[in-house]
Order: C-alpha cells, then sequence, then structure tokens
C-alpha cells in the first residue's frame, strides 16, 4: 500500500464512505428515517462498522490497480462474504427479515443474537484475509512501465 498513488487512496476513502452509508443506513447505526431498530446497538457494533467498512474500502481499492490478465484475482468471495457477515453481525436481531423468518421472535434474541460477535469476527477476519490476497497479488504482478519495453527499441 505504501506504492499506492492518489487514485487508490481516493478510491479506498470513496469505498470506505460508501461502505459507512450501506453497512450503517439499514443498522440504524447512523440514525434515519427510513430504518428503525427495536434493540440498541451493541457495545461492538459501532467499532466492527468501522474496521468492515475500512477494510472494505481498502479492498476495493486494490481493485483499481490491474492483477494477473485474465484473472479477477484472489480475495473476491472473500470480501463479499466478510462484507456480509458484518452487517448481519451489527444489525439488530429481531429488525432482520430473514432471521425472524427462520428463528421467529425469541429464536433471534435466543440464538441469533449470540451468535452476532462471532458473525462480526468471521467477516472481519474475512476482510483482512482477502485484503492481504489482493496486496499480494498486486506486490507480485507490478504493472509494467509504458516507457520501457512498450516501444520496441531492441
Amino acid at each position: 500500500m505504501r506504492d499506492w498513488g492518489i487514485r487508490q487512496w481516493a478510491t479506498a476513502a470513496a469505498g470506505t464512505a460508501l461502505t459507512l452509508l450501506v453497512l450503517g443506513l439499514p443498522a440504524v447505526l447512523i440514525p434515519n428515517g427510513i430504518f428503525a431498530r427495536e434493540i440498541e446497538p451493541t457495545w461492538w457494533s459501532h467499532p466492527v462498522w468501522v474496521a468492515a467498512s475500512v477494510l472494505s474500502g481498502l479492498l476495493l481499492a486494490t481493485y483499481t490497480r490491474p492483477v494477473p490478465e485474465g484473472s479477477d484475482g484472489p480475495g473476491g468471495g472473500r470480501g463479499l462474504g466478510g462484507g456480509l457477515l458484518a452487517w448481519f453481525a451489527i444489525g439488530c436481531p429481531v429488525c432482520n427479515k430473514i432471521v425472524l423468518l427462520a428463528l421467529g421472535t425469541s429464536g433471534a434474541m435466543a440464538w441469533f443474537a449470540p451468535l452476532q460477535p462471532f458473525l462480526a469476527a468471521a467477516g472481519i477476519v474475512l476482510l483482512v484475509v482477502a485484503l492481504r490476497a489482493r496486496l499480494r497479488a498486486n506486490a507480485s504482478c507490478p504493472l509494467p512501465t509504458s516507457a520501457r519495453g512498450s516501444h520496441g527499441s531492441d
């Protein structure tokens, strides 16, 4: 990341801001009039929200720099999975329609709510693994310089 230019850092900042909104609005970590929350966020919801957003922004920035031709590079599925797990982790357990349909209100509180910290940890780990894989792929395949080799003065 120390070799990143303005483009990568701007992408990381924009990706972080977008992820903060995408995760924070429906989880009502950003107060808004569109979504409501029945149960107050846990003490760890805000740090997980910020960490997942920063990691997602950094991961997005790795896609502004090419990886080996014909490859989307490593990390794509893990990044998406990490973001989804973080979203489930920071959301209200009884406001999530999927959880309510599967477990009911009492099941959401008895079974899903205690799992949320583990979902948060798994989401952050997946985002870190995806970011590490993308950074390694980018470092192992540096960009060719346009001044060298492309004008064929051999």
